[in-house]
């Protein structure tokens, strides 16, 4: 699984339009192939600082999301919007919850 994380610092004038922006791109690439998780949230600390979170199934669904058109034009829509440079890290991911946090017997 491929984890996808980033944030974008909107102008204070541009916060709503980024918002909105921002879940149009949501919802349109949860529809994308081999999208497991699309989510963008506002932090708490920083009002104008919108974070993404992203699982893909494979680097393949992330590299056919990059060549999108709509989702190179959302990102180039965001830069002119932003205050600051965004972040995007990418994580080749694999879950190791239960070798952490054994699952009890009664909760298989």
């Amino acid at each position: 699984m491929i984890v996808v994380t980033g944030s974008i610092v909107a102008k204070p004038e541009a916060v709503e339009e980024v918002l909105a922006m921002s879940l149009e791109h949501v919802h349109r690439s949860r529809l994308e192939p081999g999208c497991l998780l699309h989510s963008v949230h506002r932090d708490v600390e920083d009002t104008n600082r919108l974070m993404f979170l992203e699982h893909w199934a494979d680097r393949d669904a992330l590299l056919a999301h990059f060549a999108v058109p709509d989702s190179r034009a959302f990102g180039k829509a965001a830069e002119q919007l932003a205050s600051e440079r965004s972040t995007m890290t990418i994580y080749d991911a694999e879950p190791i919850t239960d070798q952490l946090i054994p699952r009890r017997p009664d909760r298989a």
